[in-house]
């Protein structure tokens, strides 16, 4: 069972079932936990990021969104491709 199906328009792929929808929850909810731990506590708490900071939450996020992407091709039903609707 595949989690993705291609999009009708345009390139990529949306949830296609609760399973796809969990990984993108799960990939949000990660994101969102490295921008607070790394860049946003530093700030509410009266200071900035530090260089080593930001440079680990761009690593991280980096790496994030790639493993991300991998994981949405691995799990699609077909391929992707540029598309241009029903016709397509």
């Amino acid at each position: 069972m595949t989690w993705f199906k291609p999009k009708t328009h345009g390139y990529g792929a949306s949830p296609a079932n609760w399973k796809g929808w969990a990984a993108t929850f799960g990939f949000l909810v990660l994101e969102l936990v490295l921008v607070w731990v790394l860049l946003l506590r530093p700030i509410l708490a009266g200071g900035e990021p530090t260089i080593n900071q930001l440079v680990v939450w761009g690593f991280c996020s980096g790496a994030l969104t790639v493993g991300f992407v991998w994981l949405t091709k691995a799990k699609t039903d077909g391929d992707w491709r540029w598309r241009w609707g029903k016709e397509d």
